[in-house]
């Protein structure tokens, strides 16, 4: 007993000392509920067990996950759904050029972060402020939301049999607030906000006119009109 209370101790006052462990543990904590969620969806809609847990230990990026196995369930053909799963995980190769001079050179040890570049590692380590920092805590939240998300992807598609229609426990939305809550940040500049409503208006044009899946892919032709718009603000601030 005495030995757990001076381990807790002592894990307590790491945590003081590098702010970064605690809040990846709560993120961890936040991604295991999405986790659940698309454990739920997935089994729900055909996958496996062992399809679902591979998917989420491979794949590991969670709106990429919600997007294949949406467009799946909607009836769209297995092209489709790879091709919106690799355009959403796309964003992830940005984030790994801000933090690759971070990370060491050793090449076991770039396979390893290149699998844990999401969006929370990559932000929680962009907020530190020294390079040793900001690699740690790419480190540690990438393992933790790691460990969260498959534990979480786990017990869901355990219990996805037993809970019948997800959409019942609201969980058909996941994906839609995931999604969100990833693009919240672009839309306070002009040309995120152009790029969003232009988007979100090609996808809306093609739902009825073509297979699922497909006016997520047309959907990144909103881009285009975003960087013309951000197109004057970025020759000015260079």
């Amino acid at each position: 007993m005495r030995s757990s209370k001076s381990d807790l101790g002592r894990l307590a006052i790491t945590m003081q000392k590098h702010p970064y462990l605690r809040d990846a543990f709560i993120l961890g904590l936040a991604v295991s509920v999405f986790g659940m969620a698309f454990g739920v969806l997935a089994v729900t809609n055909g996958l496996s067990l062992a399809q679902t847990m591979v998917m989420s230990l491979l794949v590991f990026t969670g709106a990429s996950q919600f997007a294949a196995v949406g467009i799946i369930a909607a009836g769209g053909t297995a092209t489709a759904a790879v091709a919106s799963a690799l355009l959403l995980a796309g964003r992830n190769t940005f984030y790994g050029i801000a933090v690759a001079r971070y990370m060491p050179s050793n090449r076991l040890a770039k396979l390893l972060a290149a699998q844990l570049t999401i969006d929370e590692s990559t932000a929680l380590a962009l907020a530190q402020k020294t390079p040793t920092a900001r690699r740690f805590a790419f480190l540690a939240s990438g393992c933790l939301v790691y460990l969260f998300w498959n534990i979480g992807t786990f017990v869901g598609a355990i219990g996805g049999e037993s809970i019948g229609d997800p959409a019942s426990l609201g969980l058909d939305a996941a994906f839609p607030a995931g999604f969100i809550s990833l693009i919240w940040p672009a839309l306070k500049t002009k040309g995120g906000l152009v790029a969003t409503l232009a988007g979100a208006g090609i996808a809306l044009i093609a739902i009825p006119l073509t297979q699922p899946g497909v006016p997520v892919l047309l959907a990144a032709l909103g881009a285009v009109a975003g960087v013309v718009v951000s197109r004057p603000a970025i020759r000015a601030a260079s």
